[in-house]
């Protein structure tokens, strides 16, 4: 059962993406891989990053 969980419009994004991962590094991975396809964004900066780390769900 997946650890860790996230989904963007838990940072205020009009977005219906979510993961879920068995921890922090493959979901971050899995985060990354979708803010560059659906987000057009090649890199994500410190304030998202802080914004994405504190909005993660822990199980």
């Amino acid at each position: 059962m997946p650890k860790e969980s996230f989904a963007c419009k838990d940072i205020g994004m009009s977005c219906g993406f979510k993961a879920e991962a068995q921890s922090e590094e493959e979901l971050m991975k899995k985060i990354a891989e979708h803010a560059k396809k659906a987000h057009n964004m090649s890199s994500i900066d410190a304030a998202t990053m802080s914004k994405v780390k504190a909005a993660i769900k822990r199980a």
